[in-house]
């Protein structure tokens, strides 16, 4: 897939899966059993073990899958990260060196920021959408609605602290996708490699945003949610 099609896809989707977790082996079977059930999207974040060796893996193994590094902080690991065949970067806040990298070798770019100054520097410096991070603790989809409405023509991803329960409204107010972690990946659940139950939470994300985005535009009073 090139750049273009990474973007559509993750788009059409709408959810990105923050991976942190204790272990390589954590970090596979849950991208495996995710994307099987409906989410074939990773972000694999650089805090977990042998997070670069499991990007080049599943990258070879599952050519299907859109497997991106996060957590990228400088030019360096985003450097190496390209390299281990990351399909995109993320990370919870903005260098400008990271977008640069990505921009440089064609690679799709999503940074975080939280302000308006630093949205506004993302996508200036060349970010195709930006990461609004941590979003639920600066008003959740209200800021979202704020931001998206002074800049429409930034396409906005909101994470952090996005629960179930909340996931229409974030995208009600104009998010064009959500980044979960937790929520769609609790620790017992892998502990326990409880397939089924993961497979469970990730077929209600996916319902939550499609019906989200087939009522865009009206009240969120009213709309069913899942619990």
């Amino acid at each position: 897939m090139n750049k273009a099609e990474i973007r559509a896809r993750i788009e059409a989707i709408g959810i990105i899966p923050a991976i942190r977790v204790q272990a390589a082996e954590d970090a596979r079977f849950v991208i495996e059993t995710i994307s099987d059930a409906g989410i074939p999207i990773a972000e694999i974040t650089l805090t977990t073990p042998d997070a670069l060796d499991l990007i080049s893996a599943l990258s070879r193994e599952h050519p299907e899958l859109i497997i991106g590094a996060g957590t990228v902080l400088d030019a360096k690991s985003a450097q190496r990260c390209v390299d281990a065949g990351a399909m995109f970067l993320t990370s919870t806040g903005l260098d400008v060196t990271v977008v640069g990298v990505a921009v440089k070798d064609g690679v799709l770019v999503l940074p975080g920021a939280l302000t308006p100054t630093e949205i506004i520097s993302a996508w200036k410096a060349g970010a195709d959408m930006v990461k609004v991070f941590p979003c639920s603790q600066l008003g959740g989809d209200h800021y979202i609605r704020a931001i998206k409405s002074a800049l429409p023509q930034i396409p906005l991803i909101a994470a952090g602290g996005v629960r179930q329960h909340t996931v229409a409204n974030f995208i009600h107010a104009g998010a064009d996708a959500i980044g979960v972690g937790k929520d769609l990946m609790p620790s017992e659940a892998v502990r326990k490699r409880n397939a089924t139950w993961l497979r469970e939470l990730t077929q209600r994300f996916v319902a939550l945003v499609k019906h989200a985005r087939s009522h865009s535009g009206e009240s969120t009073e009213g709309v069913v949610t899942f619990r």
